[in-house]
Order: structure tokens, then C-alpha cells, then sequence
């Protein structure tokens, strides 16, 4: 069977390039005469991996030097805990802005530890839009802001960073890597890899330096960002071959010319799919157009029936993982950075033919 286009929101697509190296390299990495995921975390060959890993993250996202990179595990829902546990004083407060599901998910999960407020909320409109700029409320004195920069399952984006003096944590999991960003605006960055960059179980973190020695004395050692940055993310086994694909994707993306070309493949992506939900009157298009997501594109024909219908065939014709979240339905395209062009094209003639053959 010939390879599909796969548009899960996660685990999603991987570059067929980096499938094949890391195919090629299965039974004997680079001469070590054994495979990356028997070898010990430990050793001088795995070290390096790791090290060109960091370094090579480093170069692709142009990280600063006050910022220290962690390869953990969790998911970035297990960031959810480990954000107030590092951040929040015991007598601090934080703000946080809800625009989707794990937003509110990291809001609920912080108001165990501390005083967390909400800065602005969207789920009146079933956050089918990101809250306005000029609607965030921030309290003075807060430790920390907190926001999901891109929403997968509805498919929205901030197209702003929120102006405060507060350091800013943001979960990249669904928009990592898709182009370049200013990682010197956000005090954390966490993500899950299981999107752009990796294969799931990698988490990654990247905390500014002053952020780091601040977790309060019960934070589990596991989730203790000095710890894990004072040992390397080597605390204890960390992911390593999901550690190894996220290098070898940071190559890829080097080779492909890096993430200012990349935002560029991305939007002619996503603009030949908007500009056909915006051209007809069959599917409807649910996020208002300043708040869409280049990443993830939720679209629906308001039949369930037909929606079903639609998944099912695309299925038949190589357009894979098409069904859309329970909470907004219908269907949602994930165009991370390894769908090619071509298979949004794809999906766009499926579109037309699809409209064509089953009138509401």
C-alpha cells in the first residue's frame, strides 16, 4: 500500500525524508553497530545525540543563550502541573487565557497549586475565535501568564503576543517549528513533539534561566525544571529515540532552508484550502478569519450524516485521520510541516467532488 496523507492532529505526519534515515540507521546507527533504542543513555555515542539534538533546536529556533533546553516526557499536559509548580509562589498569582480545551485544562489543573484567574475567555462562542487583545485583564503582580498559542482542536491562533510584564508561558505543542518565533518574548515554552517535531513521548521545554530555581519544595523531582536542566535532561532514561528524530527533523528543516521558508510552504498550504472554504457555500469554515490556525483547519457541512460520509471516503481515497474533534465536529485537516503541498491539493479536489456527488 502506498503511503497516505495523513492529517491527524496528532501523532501526525513525519518527514519522508527523516522516516527513511532513521530507517537506514535502525540496525546499526552510524557504525556503533547497534540501534539508537538499544543503545545506553549513558554513552558517548547516545551523548552526542542528544548534544547535536539541543544544538541543532537551538540553531532552527535561534534559542538564546539564557535559555536552557529539556527533553522530558509527560506530554505537555504533564506542563499543566509542572508550569505553577516551578512558577507559581505560594503567595502569587497567575493569569491565564482561555481559548480551547487545553487552555482550560492548564487553567484548572493551576488552580490546585495557587490564586489563578482567567485574563479573557472565548468558550461563550465555543472558542471559535482567540480572545481580543484589548479584552485580556491582567492583575498586577502575577508570576506568570499562560497561553495555548495555537488551538488544535478548534483550529484558532493568536496572531499576537499579549503585552504584560509578566513572563509569558506558552504551549507550542500544535504550532512548534512551523515558523520562525521571538523566543525571547515568552518566559517557557513547552511542547508536545508528537506534531512537528517528533514521535510521541518527547515533551519539550524551554525556560528562562532566571525562571529556573524557583519550584516549591514539593514539586516532584520529575518535574523540577533546575533539576532537570542541572543534569541535562539526563535525570533519569530520557526519551532517547524520540530525542534522535527530533534531530534528525531539525536537519530536515535546516536542509528545507529553514523555518522562514517553512512559514512560507505552510501559508501557501493553508491559503489554497481557505481560499476554497471562503470560495463556496457547501462547508462551512467555524473560526473567524483573524484567529485561524495555519496548522490545523476545522471545516463541517452541519450533517452529521454527511460528515461521516465524507471522512469515510476521503479514507478510501488516501486522505486519512479527517474526522473532526467530538467537541466541534464535523471535519479538521492538521497541515503540519511535513504534508506536502501536494496533499492538500489533494484534499481540495476530494472537496470539490465530494460537494458535487452528495447535495445537502
Amino acid at each position: 500500500m502506498e503511503r497516505v496523507y495523513n492529517f491527524s492532529a496528532g501523532p501526525s505526519m513525519l518527514p519522508e525524508a527523516v522516516l527513511k534515515k532513521a530507517a537506514l540507521e535502525t540496525l546499526n546507527y552510524e557504525g556503533c553497530g547497534m540501534s539508537v533504542m538499544e543503545m545506553s543513555h549513558r554513552s558517548a555515542v547516545y551523548e552526542k545525540i542528544i548534544k547535536d539534538a539541543e544544538k541543532l533546536l537551538r540553531e532552527v529556533m535561534a534559542i538564546p543563550d539564557n535559555y536552557k533546553v529539556l527533553f522530558l516526557q509527560g506530554g505537555a499536559s504533564t506542563q499543566f502541573a509542572a508550569v505553577p509548580l516551578n512558577l507559581l509562589s505560594e503567595t502569587g498569582k497567575a493569569d491565564y487565557i482561555l481559548s480551547g480545551q487545553f487552555s482550560t485544562k492548564a487553567y484548572q489543573e493551576a488552580k490546585k497549586y495557587g490564586d489563578v484567574a482567567v485574563a479573557a475567555s472565548t468558550k461563550e462562542w465555543n472558542f471559535s475565535f482567540v480572545p481580543n487583545e484589548e479584552d485580556l485583564k491582567f492583575r498586577d503582580g502575577i508570576d506568570y501568564v499562560h497561553m495555548c498559542v495555537n488551538n488544535t482542536i478548534y483550529g484558532t491562533k493568536f496572531p499576537y503576543i499579549p503585552k504584560t510584564n509578566a513572563p509569558i508561558v506558552a504551549d507550542m505543542s500544535s504550532c512548534i517549528l512551523s515558523e520562525p518565533i521571538n523566543v525571547s518574548k515568552f518566559g517557557v515554552i513547552y511542547a508536545g513533539a508528537q506534531k512537528n517535531m517528533s514521535a510521541a513521548g518527547l515533551t519539550l521545554v524551554i525556560v528562562r534561566e532566571d525562571l529556573l530555581g524557583k519550584a516549591r519544595a514539593c514539586t516532584p523531582t520529575m518535574l523540577n525544571y533546575k533539576i532537570m536542566a542541572d543534569n541535562g535532561s539526563m535525570y533519569n532514561t530520557p526519551p532517547t529515540y524520540c530525542i534522535y528524530i527530533a534531530k534528525l527533523v531539525c536537519e530536515w528543516l535546516l536542509s528545507m532552508g529553514g523555518l522562514q521558508k517553512m512559514k512560507a510552504l505552510n501559508e501557501r498550504k493553508a491559503a489554497l484550502l481557505y481560499e476554497y472554504l471562503d470560495g463556496q457555500d457547501y462547508y462551512i469554515a467555524p473560526v473567524e478569519k483573524n484567529s485561524r490556525s495555519m496548522m490545523n483547519v476545522p471545516f463541517l457541512t452541519q450533517n452529521p450524516e454527511l460528515d461521516k460520509r465524507f471522512a469515510e471516503q476521503a479514507e478510501k481515497r488516501g486522505l486519512v485521520n479527517l474526522k473532526g474533534h467530538r467537541l466541534v465536529g464535523g471535519m479538521r485537516a492538521s497541515i503540519y510541516n511535513a504534508m506536502p503541498y501536494e496533499g492538500v491539493e489533494a484534499l481540495v479536489a476530494f472537496m470539490k467532488e465530494f460537494a458535487e456527488k452528495n447535495p445537502k
